[in-house]
């Protein structure tokens, strides 16, 4: 499979969308009024399409400023290992060159196993030896 007939939009998919893709990799899902409550208030929106279904997404978060972090990189299994993911941080990368000041702190959550990807575009593991280790709590 290639990435030809695939569109990149910079936009949000619908809520359902959203919803469904996550869900169709394992991420559970909070009410759907949360998640749309989630996808306002995100910075910039990549949604990769073929034949109007979508396929493919990520987004920015943060306060704008500061701090951006790169959220919900996700690629529909069936259309993984063709460099989808890939075009969809470009996106985010012209995005953050273009919006992100002297100063400024990009963050992401690898997905284990996910980290290797992330590294080509110049993010690096806190491993502890130089900053503290990346923590998270879930509720």
């Amino acid at each position: 499979m290639t990435t030809s007939n695939i569109v990149l939009k910079q936009q949000a998919p619908t809520v359902e969308e959203f919803a469904a893709i996550r869900a169709l990799i394992g991420w559970s899902n909070p009410q759907l009024s949360t998640l749309a409550n989630s996808m306002r208030a995100t910075l910039f929106w990549v949604s990769a399409y073929r034949d109007k279904k979508l396929i493919g997404t990520g987004r920015v978060i943060g306060d704008g400023s500061m701090y951006f972090y790169i959220q919900d990189i996700i690629v529909h299994p069936e259309h993984q290992n063709i460099g989808l993911g890939s075009q969809i941080m470009g996106k985010i990368g012209t995005y953050l060159d273009k919006n992100c000041q002297s100063g400024a702190t990009i963050g992401l959550l690898a997905a284990q196993g996910k980290e290797a990807f992330y590294e080509k575009f110049g993010f690096t593991a806190r491993d502890g030896t130089k900053l503290g280790l990346g923590m998270c709590k879930f509720i």
